[in-house]
């Protein structure tokens, strides 16, 4: 009898996991644009001194637009797959996915901005 939980079943999909996520950022530019962009803001807290609150909110915002972005290579992956020649209904699924990591991008940088602007201007 198994338990509730087969852990090796888990293991293989943290693997799975873990390869997407590799494959995101080896092969996505803009998922490496995402991830500067994440280092650099991870630099500024440190610099800043970001309390608890302001690193929760820029995490989120961080794993948020990451997500978004596999989302959207996903999306993008097998649109082309099943339509490897122009469509226009393709075209408009792949700009609406774009469009939510854009969204996601922009309230990052609203949250960013909150964040840190305050923290900046303290500078002069």
């Amino acid at each position: 009898m198994k338990g509730p939980i087969n852990i090796r079943k888990a293991l293989r999909s943290f693997t799975y996991a873990g390869v997407g996520i590799f494959n995101l950022f080896r092969f996505e530019n803009n998922a490496r644009i995402h991830l500067i962009a994440c280092i650099l803001v991870v630099i500024a807290g440190v610099f800043f001194k970001i309390s608890a609150t302001e690193w929760a909110l820029v995490v989120m915002q961080v794993a948020l637009v990451w997500a978004a972005e596999a989302f959207n290579t996903s999306i993008e992956k097998l649109a082309d797959l099943v339509s490897p020649d122009y469509h226009p209904v393709i075209k408009i699924v792949k700009d609406t996915a774009a469009a939510g990591v854009l969204i996601l991008a922009i309230s990052a940088v609203i949250v960013g901005s909150i964040v840190f602007i305050p923290k900046v201007l303290l500078l002069f």
